[in-house]
C-alpha cells in the first residue's frame, strides 16, 4: 500500500510542469525513503533525475518497493485539476494497475479524486556516478531562464565558459553573435540573489538551447539553479525542490562540427 500526502500540492503541479515537456512516460519509483524518478528524453539525449525525500510529506507510507509506470501528460491533466493551495494525496495498492490522486482544498470542504491507469515501462536504471566538477556556477533561476530565452533568439547552441573572470554565455546565429558575462557577486541583499562561481578548472562546453529552455521550466521551483560543469561529463542543472529534494537535468555537451573535421 502505498500513500503520500502533500500539503504544498502546488510543489508537484510545478515538478510535472518541469519535465512533462521532456519526458512523456516515465515510472515512480517509491521506496521507504522517497519518490523518485530517472528517465531519458524521448531522443535519448538528456536525462532527468527528480527526488522527493519522504520526510518533505506530511504522511508517507510505502509498505515495499512500487514502481508505478505513468504517462506525464496525464498526470499533468489530473493534477491541473488541483487547486494551488489543495493538499494533494496519492495512493495505490501493491500490484494494483491505478494510482488516486485525492485533492482537499485547505479548508477540508471540498474533497476530489481522479483515479488513472497505470502503464508498463520498461526502463533502465542509469547509474549516475558522483563526480568532482571542474566548475560549479550558483545564481538566480530567472536570471540563468532569460539568459537562455534571449540567447535562443540568436542562436541554437550555447557555450558555457568559466574563467576567473566569470562565466560566460555565448551564441552565434545567422543574425549575429551575443555574449552574456556574470561575474562572481555574493555582496547582496538576499542570498538567493548572489552569483557564486567555484572554479577549480576553467571549462568551455556547448549546449544544444532547446534542452537548456526545456530545463528552465523547473525555475518555478526554485529562486536558484545551480550548473555544474566538467569537460568530460554532462552538465548538470539542479533546481532544489523546496526542503525536500531535487531536479538534476543532465545534458551531454555537443561536439563541434570542426573539430570532428580534424578528426
Amino acid at each position: 500500500m502505498l500513500e503520500l500526502r502533500l500539503v504544498q500540492g502546488s510543489l508537484l503541479k510545478k515538478v510535472l510542469e518541469s519535465i512533462k515537456d521532456l519526458v512523456n512516460d516515465a515510472n515512480f519509483d517509491c521506496s521507504t525513503t522517497g519518490f523518485s524518478l530517472q528517465a531519458m528524453d524521448s531522443s535519448h539525449v538528456a536525462l532527468v533525475s527528480l527526488l522527493l525525500r519522504s520526510e518533505g510529506f506530511e504522511h508517507y507510507r510505502c509498505d515495499r518497493n512500487l514502481s508505478m509506470g505513468m504517462n506525464l501528460g496525464n498526470m499533468s491533466k489530473m493534477l491541473k485539476c488541483a487547486g494551488n493551495d489543495d493538499i494533494i494525496t496519492i495512493k495505490a495498492d501493491d500490484g494494483g494497475d491505478t494510482v488516486t490522486f485525492m485533492f482537499e482544498s485547505p479548508k477540508q470542504d471540498k474533497i476530489a479524486d481522479f483515479e488513472m491507469k497505470l502503464m508498463d515501462i520498461d526502463s533502465e536504471h542509469l547509474g549516475i556516478p558522483d563526480a568532482e566538477y571542474h566548475s560549479i556556477v550558483r545564481m538566480p533561476s530567472n536570471e540563468f531562464s532569460r539568459i537562455c530565452k534571449d540567447l535562443s533568439t540568436i542562436g541554437d547552441t550555447v557555450v558555457i565558459s568559466v574563467t576567473k573572470e566569470g562565466v560566460k554565455f555565448s551564441t552565434a546565429g545567422d543574425i549575429g553573435t551575443a555574449n552574456i558575462v556574470l561575474r562572481q557577486n555574493t555582496t547582496v541583499d538576499k542570498p538567493e540573489d548572489a552569483i557564486v562561481i567555484e572554479m577549480n578548472e576553467p571549462v568551455s562546453l556547448s549546449f544544444a538551447l532547446r534542452y537548456m529552455n526545456s530545463f528552465t521550466k523547473a525555475t518555478p521551483l526554485s529562486d536558484t539553479v545551480t550548473i555544474s560543469l566538467s569537460s568530460e561529463l554532462p552538465v548538470v542543472v539542479e533546481y532544489k525542490v523546496a526542503e525536500m529534494g531535487y531536479i538534476r537535468y543532465y545534458l551531454a555537451p555537443k561536439i563541434e562540427e570542426d573539430e570532428e573535421e580534424k578528426a
